[in-house]
């Protein structure tokens, strides 16, 4: 069955990897979901993740989880953007994420980028998610 949400999937799988304390968790692989984890992982959200190759052709991402004293370091990720509801900002209307704690993550037309970043590039896009 396909999948009508697949960045939707790897948040819940991120969340819900966290509350029963797994050191890390698998997603299946794609550029989309390697650019979020990327800025996630810039951020210091995540250790880190890698791809593995399944069998031939099929990949998946092993996300490697963070915790600082035996807490986990994301609070809270939600979804923003959704298939059938999309969510565009300007940059001027970006709201900050618990007043900048957080980040919101963009897809804009120079790639998947954190809020901060998209304001020094002065470009907005699609809020793919929050993250604090």
């Amino acid at each position: 069955m396909a999948l009508s949400d697949p960045l939707g999937d790897m948040l819940t799988r991120i969340r819900n990897g966290q509350r029963a304390g797994k050191n890390s968790v698998m997603a299946p692989a794609s550029s989309l979901r390697s650019n979020v984890l990327d800025v996630l992982q810039r951020e210091g959200y995540i250790r880190g993740y890698e791809k593995v190759d399944v069998r031939t052709g099929v990949s998946e991402l092993r996300v490697e989880l963070k915790y600082h004293e035996g807490e986990a370091v994301i609070k809270e990720i939600a979804r923003v953007s959704t298939p059938g509801r999309r969510v565009y900002s300007k940059i001027k209307d970006l709201p900050k994420v618990y007043n900048g704690l957080g980040i919101s993550i963009l897809s804009t037309p120079r790639g998947v980028m954190s809020d901060h970043e998209a304001r020094q590039a002065n470009v907005g896009g699609e809020v793919l998610c929050r993250v604090f």
